[in-house]
C-alpha cells in the first residue's frame, strides 16, 4: 500500500508540470494585454510598453516560462499585477471560504443523494423511482448559473426568506450549498441507484434471500454494503471536480473564494493569479483523488488483496529461482 501511495505521489509531479506548460502556452496565446488594462487608456505608449518590459511580457516563452519555474522552486508564486500584494498571500486567505462551501455542499449531497438513490432502488419501475429519476436529471441537466438565479428569485427575492449574496451570516450560506448540492446529490443518487441495482441481482443477495432473512437485512446488510463502495470514487471525483467548479456560486453569491478571485483575474489578464490559481487547484484535486483511492483500498478488502499479491509476487519468482539454481547445481 505505501508502494502505491509513493507511486502515485511521484505520477503527480510530471502531471502537475504538464499543466504549467499548458497554462503558459495558453497565457501566450491568449489575445489581451495585461500592461495596457494595469496602465488605462491616457498613459502613452512608450510607458506602456516599458511597463511590458518591467513584467516580462515581451521575453519569448521558454525565458517566460523559466523564470517562473525558477521562481516556483523558490516558493514565490509571484505578485499580483491588479492588487500588488503576494498571490500565494491572498489565496490562502480565500481557500478556507472555498472549502467550506465545497465542503457543506458534499454534506448535504451526500445525505440527500446516498437515501435518494437506495429508495429509487428499492421501487423499482414505480412512480416514485420514476419521480426520483425525473428529479435527478433535471437538476443535472440545468446549468448551474440558472439554478442559482432561480433560487435567488425565489426564496430570495418573491419570498424573501434567504439573503441573495453575501456571507454576513450563517443564512447566507444556504443558497449557495444547496445550488452545488443539488447537482451533486442527483449525480450520487443516479450512480447510487445503478449501483443497488446491480449488486441486488447477484447471486449472493438471492442466496441470501433464499436463507429466509428479512428483506431489509438483505438489502442494508449485504447489498448496500457492496453498492456503497464505488459511490466513494463518485463522491472523491465530485468533490476534487468543485473546488474548481464553484466559481459560478461564488461570483453570483458574492463569496470571496477562489472561484470569484480566479475569474476576477482572467478578467483583469492577472497571469501570476491565474497561474497559481490553476496550479493549487490542480494540486489539490490530484491530493484529493490520491486520498479517494485510498480510501476506496481500506474500505474494500478485494483491493487490499490485490495489493498484497502484486507486494508477494517478486519475492515468489524470487524463490523459484533460487530453488531452480539449486537444482541445476545439485
Amino acid at each position: 500500500m505505501l508502494r502505491y501511495i509513493i507511486k502515485r505521489l511521484l505520477l503527480v509531479i510530471p502531471t502537475l508540470l504538464g499543466i504549467t506548460i499548458v497554462v503558459q502556452l495558453f497565457i501566450v496565446i491568449t489575445p489581451g494585454d495585461p500592461a495596457r488594462m494595469l496602465a488605462g487608456n491616457q498613459v502613452s505608449e512608450e510607458e506602456v510598453e516599458k511597463l511590458r518590459e518591467e513584467m516580462g511580457l515581451n521575453d519569448p516563452f521558454i525565458v517566460r516560462y523559466g523564470d517562473y519555474m525558477k521562481n516556483l522552486f523558490k516558493g514565490d508564486f509571484g505578485t499580483s499585477y491588479k492588487t500588488k500584494g503576494s498571490v500565494l498571500k491572498e489565496m490562502l486567505q480565500r481557500f478556507p471560504y472555498t472549502l467550506l462551501l465545497v465542503f457543506v455542499s458534499m454534506i448535504l449531497a451526500v445525505v440527500v443523494g446516498v437515501p435518494l438513490g437506495i429508495y429509487a432502488a428499492t421501487h423499482q419501475y414505480s412512480w416514485k423511482d420514476n419521480a426520483a429519476i425525473f428529479g435527478s436529471l433535471f437538476c443535472v441537466s440545468m446549468p448551474p448559473f440558472w439554478l442559482a438565479l432561480m433560487l435567488v428569485q425565489f426564496l430570495g427575492v418573491k419570498l424573501n426568506l434567504l439573503p441573495v449574496a453575501g456571507i454576513d451570516s450563517w443564512l447566507g450560506w444556504i443558497l449557495p450549498c444547496v445550488t452545488n448540492a443539488l447537482a451533486y446529490a442527483a449525480s450520487i443518487a443516479r450512480q447510487m441507484r445503478s449501483n443497488l441495482l446491480e449488486v441486488i441481482r447477484q447471486d449472493f443477495v438471492t442466496t441470501a434471500r433464499a436463507k429466509g432473512q428479512a428483506e431489509n437485512k438483505v438489502l442494508y446488510k449485504h447489498a448496500l454494503k457492496n453498492a456503497i463502495i464505488p459511490i466513494i470514487m463518485t463522491i472523491g471525483s465530485i468533490f476534487g471536480m468543485a473546488m474548481g467548479g464553484s466559481m459560478i456560486s461564488e461570483v453570483i453569491f458574492g463569496i470571496p473564494g477562489i472561484g470569484n478571485y480566479t475569474l476576477s483575474a482572467l478578467l483583469a489578464r492577472d497571469y501570476p493569479v491565474i497561474q497559481t490559481s490553476v496550479l493549487f487547484l490542480s494540486t489539490l484535486f490530484c491530493v484529493i483523488l490520491l486520498l479517494t483511492d485510498v480510501a476506496f483500498a481500506v474500505v474494500d478488502p478485494r483491493i487490499r488483496a490485490q495489493y498484497a499479491r502484486k507486494n508477494k509476487k517478486p519475492e515468489k519468482k524470487m524463490l523459484n529461482e533460487n530453488e531452480n539454481t539449486a537444482r541445476g547445481v545439485a
